[in-house]
C-alpha cells in the first residue's frame, strides 16, 4: 500500500469526480483509476458506489475516509517533526525539487540570490525527471518546483492551486562539436536524442521543427533522459544534441561546442502550492518575482 493511494481517495472523496480528482493530482485519469483500485483491493473492500454520478462512498468508503484523514495527518506532522529537527541548523529551509540539467546550471546562482536577499537559507533538492517533480510538488513533499517552460507543453498544473513565476531566461541550442560531424548523402547531421516523451525531448522536438534548425537523422538516445549525458556524447563528437544553453555556456565559450542554427527562447518557471504557507516560503517567493536574470550565458 502507498501513501499517494490514501491521498487520491482523500482527492476523490472531496471532488466526487475521477477527472478533477486525476488533474489535481497530475496524473492521467487511467492511472489515477487504477491506483483507487488497487487501494481497494489491498483493503479487501469497495469505497466507492460507480453507478451513481457523482460518485458516493460505500459505507465501507466512509468509514475508511475518517482513517484515511488521520493517517495523513499524522504522517504529515511527524514528517514535519523530523525535518525540523534535521534540516538546516536551525537555519529557515527551502526545499525544491528540479530537472536535473537545472540543478547544475540554474539551481547555485537561484539559491545564492535568494541567499543575498534573506540571509542564510538551508536547502533541500529532488533532482528528477519532469514527471517526478510534478509528482513531488502534488503530494506535498517540495515547497517549490523549477522547470523549462514553453507555450508548446502546457504543464499539467492548476494555475489557481499553484502559481507560478518567472524566474530565469533560457534557450534551447543545437550544439555539436566543431569538427568531426559527417553528413550523410542527403546532407543531414547524426542527432542524439532524449528517450521518448521526456520532457526536454518534447522541446528539443519543437526546436527540431524550426525553419533554421538543421536536418539531421537519428543515431543514439539516451534512455534516462538527462541532458548532461548527451552533453558528454557530443563533446565526444557523436552528434549533434539540443541542450539548454546555460549548461553548454562554458564549453561553448571555449570553442569546445558550436551552435548551429537559431536557438529556441525558454522561461525558468518556479511552480508552488497555493495550500502550502509559511513566512519564509512566501519572502522566497517575494523575491522570487524579482526581475528575473537571464542565465544562458551567464559566467
Amino acid at each position: 500500500m502507498e501513501l499517494k493511494w490514501i491521498e487520491d481517495f482523500l482527492s476523490l472523496a472531496e471532488t466526487r469526480s475521477f477527472s478533477r480528482s486525476a488533474e489535481s493530482r497530475a496524473v492521467t485519469q487511467s492511472a489515477f483509476s487504477r491506483r483507487i483500485r488497487s487501494l481497494e483491493v489491498w483493503l479487501g473492500t469497495a469505497l466507492l458506489d460507480r453507478s451513481t454520478y457523482p460518485i458516493t462512498l460505500t459505507a465501507d468508503g466512509r468509514q475508511f475516509l475518517e482513517t484515511a484523514e488521520e493517517v495523513v495527518r499524522l504522517l504529515t506532522l511527524s514528517r514535519a517533526d523530523f525535518r525540523a529537527r534535521s534540516d538546516g541548523a536551525g537555519l529557515p529551509v527551502v526545499t525544491i525539487t528540479a530537472l536535473h540539467s537545472l540543478c547544475l546550471s540554474f539551481l547555485p546562482r537561484w539559491l545564492g540570490r535568494i541567499r543575498d536577499a534573506l540571509g542564510p537559507v538551508a536547502s533541500r533538492v529532488l533532482p528528477d525527471n519532469f514527471n517526478i517533480c510534478v509528482q513531488a510538488l502534488v503530494e506535498g513533499g517540495y515547497d517549490l518546483l523549477l522547470t523549462y517552460h514553453h507555450p508548446g507543453i502546457p504543464i499539467p498544473l492548476d494555475p489557481e492551486r499553484y502559481p507560478c513565476r518567472i524566474v530565469g531566461r533560457d534557450s534551447l541550442a543545437a550544439v555539436a562539436a566543431p569538427r568531426g560531424l559527417v553528413p550523410d548523402a542527403r546532407g543531414r547531421l547524426p542527432l542524439l536524442q532524449y528517450s521518448r516523451g521526456s520532457f526536454l525531448g518534447r522541446l528539443a522536438g519543437i526546436a527540431q521543427g524550426g525553419d533554421d534548425a538543421p536536418a539531421t537523422y537519428p543515431v543514439h538516445t539516451n534512455e534516462n533522459s538527462m541532458a548532461e549525458a548527451l552533453r558528454s556524447m557530443a563533446l565526444g563528437g557523436h552528434g549533434i544534441a539540443w541542450l539548454p544553453r546555460s549548461l553548454v555556456a562554458p564549453e561553448i565559450r571555449a570553442g569546445a561546442l558550436t551552435v548551429l542554427g537559431r536557438e529556441m527562447p525558454m522561461d525558468i518557471r518556479l511552480y508552488r502550492s497555493a495550500e502550502r504557507h509559511r513566512s519564509f516560503l512566501d519572502e522566497v517567493w517575494a523575491v522570487a518575482a524579482e526581475d528575473p536574470p537571464n542565465y544562458s550565458d551567464a559566467e
